[in-house]
Parts: C-alpha cells; sequence; structure tokens
C-alpha cells in the first residue's frame, strides 16, 4: 500500500511569488503534497511553479481558498489581505512561512543559516560544496541558486540546508543541528521594536544548538562579539579575519573574477592545522567570509578537502548577488540585492578595491519607507566609494505611503554625506534615458535595491538596439 501524508489537504500560499514562499512551496510539492498559491503579480518565481504544475491565481480573492484546507502566510501579508480574513473566518489553520518550514523540516538534520546580511550566499556556498560531494541534501534558499536554477529542491538524505529569516521571530522555531550567524544589524525593528530584543532571539537561536551540533559564529562583527560574552553555553566556534577565530582566514590574492585565501584552524584539544589555496569566484572580503562559514560546516560534517575546494572553486553563484546583466561599449552593468546600508558599503567597498579608478555609478532604489526612515542617516554615508548616485524612487513593497517623505531631500543628504554626484529620477524610462544621455565608456553600473530595479535593468538590457547584449 502506498500511504501518501495528508493526501486530502490543499495548502494554499498566500504571496507564494516571493522567493521563501516559493522556494518551501517547491520543496512541499515535491514531497507529494497539493500545493496551489495567489499573488498580486506575475514574477519569475511563480513563471516556475507553474511550469511544475503549481496552480497560481494572480489577485487576492475569496474564491482562491474555495479548496483549501491549510494556508500558509508570508511575513509581507497584511491583515487586512482578502484572503487571509476569508482564512480566518472560516477558521482554516493559518501557518506562517517560518512555522511551516519548521513543520517540513522537523525530522530532519538541520544545517540552519541565519544573519542580517549574507545567509543567501552562505547557505549557497554550502549548498554548492554538498553538492560536489554528491551529498544530496534539501535546500531552502531565500534567492534562486545557478546550480539548480531555482531558490529550493528536494533531496533524498536526512539532511536539509535552509536559509532562516529572523525577521518575524520564525527563525527560533526550527530544529537546528549546525547553524551560521554572519552577523548582526539594526534590522527588522518594525518587528522587534528594539535592537536588544533583535539580540535576545539571536541568543535564544544560538543556545538552541544541541549538544551534537554546532554554532558558528563571524567573530569579525561587533554585536556577534557581544552576543558570544553573553553566551551561557560554549557550544559553538568562530571564523573571520579576526586571528582569534577557530577558522582564521589569510588572504592570498583578489581580483575581479576571483578570491584567494588559505585558513588557520585552531580547535580546543586538537592540533592546529593550515589548510591553503581555498578558490571562490566571488569578490570581496564579505564572499570570504561566507566561503569560511561554509568550509567550517563542511569540515565538521566529514566532508574532505578536495570536495570542498572543487564546490567553491565551481560555485555558479546566487542571482541577484553582484550579477553581470549586460555590457555596452565597455561599460558593465551589474545587478546587485543591496538594500541596507551595510551591505551598499561592502558591495562598492569590494568593488573600489580591484577598481581603483574606473568610474563607479551606483543606481539605487530605497525599500521600504520604515527601513528608510530607521537608517536614514546611515544609507546617507554609504555610497562614499561610488562616484556618482542615481535615485529611483522608493519600493514600498506593500507599505503604505509616507508623504511625509521627500526623495530630493534625501537625495542632497545623500550628495553631502557622501560627497557624490547625486542624480533623481522618477521612472524606468527615466533611467533608460540617463544611460543613454550620460554614459561614455569603462564605466561600472551597480544597480542596488530589493525591489523592482532588478526587472528595470533587464527590461532596458533589452530594450533598445543601443542595449543590446555583447
Amino acid at each position: 500500500m502506498n500511504i501518501k501524508l495528508a493526501s486530502n489537504e490543499v495548502i494554499h500560499f498566500i504571496g507564494i511569488g516571493g522567493i521563501g514562499m516559493s522556494g518551501l512551496a517547491l520543496v512541499m510539492k515535491n514531497m507529494g503534497f497539493k500545493v496551489q498559491g495567489s499573488d498580486v503579480n506575475f514574477n519569475q518565481s511563480t513563471g516556475r511553479l507553474k511550469k511544475l504544475g503549481i496552480n497560481i491565481f494572480i489577485g487576492h480573492k475569496y474564491k482562491n481558498l474555495k479548496n483549501s484546507t491549510v494556508v500558509v502566510i508570508s511575513s509581507a501579508i497584511k491583515s487586512n489581505n482578502l484572503e487571509l480574513k476569508f482564512a480566518k473566518k472560516n477558521k482554516l489553520p493559518i501557518y506562517k512561512r517560518g512555522d511551516m518550514l519548521a513543520h517540513i523540516v522537523s525530522l530532519k538534520k538541520n544545517i540552519v543559516i541565519t544573519g542580517s546580511h549574507g545567509k543567501t550566499t552562505t547557505t549557497s556556498l554550502i549548498s554548492s560544496i554538498l553538492y560536489a560531494s554528491k551529498f544530496d541534501a534539501t535546500v531552502i534558499n531565500g534567492g534562486v541558486i545557478n546550480q539548480f536554477q531555482n531558490s529550493a529542491k528536494l533531496g533524498k538524505s536526512e539532511w536539509s540546508v535552509l536559509e532562516s529569516d529572523e525577521s518575524d521571530g520564525s527563525f527560533l522555531k526550527i530544529p537546528i543541528t549546525y547553524s551560521v550567524i554572519t552577523n548582526i544589524d539594526k534590522e527588522h525593528l518594525d518587528f522587534y521594536k528594539k535592537f536588544s530584543n533583535l539580540l535576545k532571539s539571536f541568543k535564544k537561536f544560538i543556545e538552541k544548538t544541541p549538544p551534537f551540533g554546532k554554532s558558528f559564529i563571524c567573530l569579525d562583527d561587533i554585536n556577534n562579539q557581544g552576543l558570544i560574552k553573553k553566551l551561557s553555553i560554549k557550544n559553538f566556534q568562530t571564523y573571520g579575519f579576526n586571528k582569534k577565530s577557530n577558522f582564521s582566514i589569510i588572504l592570498k590574492k583578489k581580483n575581479f573574477n576571483f578570491s584567494k585565501f588559505d585558513l588557520k584552524i585552531k580547535i580546543l584539544g586538537k592540533k592546529n592545522e593550515l589548510l591553503k589555496n581555498f578558490q571562490i569566484p566571488l569578490l570581496g572580503d564579505h564572499n570570504i567570509k561566507n566561503a569560511t562559514a561554509a568550509i567550517a560546516i563542511a569540515l565538521t560534517i566529514g566532508i574532505d578537502i578536495a570536495h570542498i575546494k572543487n564546490g567553491l572553486k565551481n560555485f555558479l553563484g546566487v542571482q541577484r548577488r553582484f550579477n553581470k546583466i549586460f555590457s555596452h561599449r565597455k561599460n558593465d552593468f551589474y545587478d546587485d540585492y543591496a538594500h541596507h546600508p551595510t551591505e551598499i558599503n561592502e558591495v562598492l567597498r569590494s568593488v573600489r578595491s580591484v577598481n581603483k579608478n574606473r568610474k563607479i555609478i551606483s543606481v539605487f532604489q530605497p525599500h521600504r519607507y520604515s527601513r528608510l526612515n530607521l537608517l536614514k542617516n546611515e544609507f546617507s554615508k554609504s555610497f562614499r566609494l561610488a562616484d556618482e548616485v542615481v535615485l529611483c524612487p522608493v519600493y514600498s513593497a506593500g507599505e503604505k505611503i509616507d508623504k511625509s517623505y521627500d526623495n530630493y531631500l534625501f537625495g542632497n543628504l545623500i550628495a553631502k554625506n557622501s560627497k557624490v554626484r547625486l542624480i533623481i529620477i522618477n521612472s524606468e524610462n527615466d533611467l533608460f534615458n540617463y544611460f543613454k544621455q550620460n554614459l561614455f565608456s569603462n564605466e561600472l553600473v551597480i544597480c542596488m535595491g530589493a525591489g523592482s530595479i532588478s526587472s528595470w535593468i533587464k527590461i532596458i538590457a533589452k530594450k533598445n538596439e543601443y542595449f543590446k547584449k555583447s
């Protein structure tokens, strides 16, 4: 007899087009669940799901849930959402994405990656190492892994690699075997209210690690350093450029196409080791740290050095993480997810370190009024390593429009504090015209933001003979 799990349930995802939601929906579909979902717009994620036979509704309507028995909601869904109201009225079981993820992986050995920045790339690097070693793990990521051409895959082993979202506190519900904490920054204070509450949640997360597991914490991050001092048990190891780290990075070489480094490993009760010649096809110290976290995990679970090096060297990247979109007249156009001051500064620092004299133009689309209001001063100082900033309108991500916000005042603040030339545009067409009229040769354009800026630059790449891919 073939017994099927929850064969009579129809699981409806509200906001299925989100990268995390689409990944979970895909894995549950491949596990045999009946999955469907809705979103405001059709996008790449919903397109991938539709091709796999998942029913997608565009627009939120009561009738979308007529056959549903379970509802999963993303953190972006507001209480006045029509489908959510219908589910509550009809007493359907409602789960946040993080809660459902916790249920799905409850019987697996989980490598959980969290932190304010870098978790998507770290998750992807770990996945690449496991893939190279024929370690068939389930993966649920916050970005599209080029190796899989998807943000998730269902593996046959008892292991899973999970990017865990701390934005709504649900990361505390996921069962942990091993974990990575990349860094802690001022993010999601709309939920946590105070930074101290966010720190307490990370402390709980680390202390959840079972005795047969381990947490790996980046020692370069100042907030991680403070958190380590408050931990009640020492079931963790550290990594980073900090020489006190258990996995201490020794930089050898970096250029625009790759980074090379060695690792000095110092673990209590073991002889010190020096592992040489790791190479990643990524730019920036932040990505070397992400790769080091992946190496630490891989070594701990018993993967040999050859497979680790192979997985890193042949890493195919993640979409929206400094991806080259096209070139024209020796001008190069890149797309990056950077939407926080720390991320913007890190991307620009990495690019500037290997492009001392090249003109760097940052096209920035702010993401959420709440984030902008909280970090306006930090944002205004984060473009100092650019030569020019093109400021787009705010992408609200479902937030109510803040009528007190003034793009011109914010632009003036950036120009003053980052000491850059500042251009303000109002649309995708404005950006296209700016490129046509202002770019000459050998300029590097980085489009930054978590909203529609990624689709803008891809549309512009195809829009006209002037911007045909070359």
